[in-house]
């Protein structure tokens, strides 16, 4: 365990806001993190032949993941299906459909793959390889699954086990290179191109239906500001029109694209970043001193819905047919000889 100081971590953490497009992004279902765990515990009465065989790749390889715990400041290697297992039970509700649960254990194993084999270390602190937060994938271990699920743990991990196991040793590849495996929680309806959430045009990050959206919980929001804090927000001047600013452009999943200000515009991302929204699908009313703002959808909305996943596995889907419709043109291949590569370095 290696100590971290505090402002060193956190300048660390701050770089990774700088990047263009993260390798993921997500709005995560976990609490607080703390210490790491092991995998199964008392979960499982399997002899370690039969876990091994059942893990596939990921618990035969032997290697551990660095992952810094932003709560305490330190640094702890996690086993890879350990790591695996707290990243799926902390992204995703164990409730969800068994199959959305492995799409989500595929799209784990894919990035931190895709991180490890490109040595990417952008926004940790030395000697880590991620960080147990949206920056990077949020984590969980074993004692935070045991307090965050009470009397639900054991059925709860068993069934995230499971979901890693049964995908053991497979990512996510295009063009034979691990994807950057975007995921987020809820859409408007349709899922964004790369290029109008961030700067660049990625193949398999294309905008693409998920009517299964509608169903969540996390739909729709509403949010209210004084016209003062929406102008100072903003940097505009609406003043006592009841016009607030006029749409121009609208992006491929049904977002808001640019807006006019009498002149100044800014873009959907801009305004959902700068007045803290859901959704950059938005709309607005002006109610006397205030502006109510309502929201479609939960997230950037680039790549995976999460609930959209969980609505397709409601309807039949399995994990294969859901990857495959949010990241388009994609292959499911098996990571084994790069992770053979990657513990031969070690």
């Amino acid at each position: 365990m290696i100590k971290i100081k505090p402002l060193i971590a956190l300048a660390s953490l701050l770089i990774a806001l700088t990047i263009i497009i993260p390798s993921i992004v997500v709005l995560p279902f976990s609490g607080k993190q703390q210490t790491s765990g092991h995998l199964g515990e008392d979960l499982t009465k399997a002899s370690a032949k039969e876990t091994a065989a059942a893990s596939g790749v990921d618990s035969q390889i032997g290697m551990s993941v660095a992952v810094f715990r932003s709560t305490k400041g330190v640094i702890e290697n996690v086993p890879f299906e350990d790591y695996l297992v707290g990243v799926v039970a902390a992204e995703m509700p164990a409730e969800f459909k068994e199959e959305a649960l492995k799409a989500q254990a595929l799209a784990a194993r894919t990035y931190i793959v895709n991180r490890l084999v490109n040595k990417d270390t952008m926004g940790v602190p030395k000697g880590a390889q991620v960080t147990d937060t949206q920056i990077h994938q949020v984590y969980m271990n074993d004692a935070e699954m045991r307090r965050n699920w009470d009397q639900d743990y054991a059925w709860k991990k068993k069934k995230v086990i499971e979901a890693v196991r049964s995908t053991g040793g497979k990512i996510l590849t295009y063009d034979g290179k691990p994807i950057d495996a975007l995921f987020f929680s809820t859409g408007n309806g349709y899922t964004e191109n790369s290029e109008d959430y961030w700067a660049g045009s990625i193949p398999y990050l294309r905008s693409v239906a998920s009517p299964w959206d509608k169903e969540s919980p996390k739909y729709s929001n509403q949010k209210v500001l004084t016209v003062k804090q929406f102008e100072a927000k903003l940097g505009v001047k609406i003043g006592s029109s009841s016009t607030i600013g006029k749409i121009t452009e609208r992006t491929a999943g049904k977002r808001v694209g640019k807006v006019n200000f009498n002149g100044k515009v800014l873009t959907g991302r801009d305004i959902r970043d700068k007045l803290e929204l859901k959704s950059s699908d938005f709309s607005w009313q002006r109610k006397g001193n205030n502006i109510v703002i309502t929201t479609k959808g939960f997230g950037h909305g680039v790549g995976m819905s999460q609930y959209g996943a969980n609505g397709m596995a409601e309807d039949g889907a399995d994990y294969k047919e859901i990857v495959k419709h949010y990241y388009q043109g994609i292959e499911i291949t098996s990571a084994e000889s790069m992770l053979s590569t990657l513990t031969a370095q070690k």
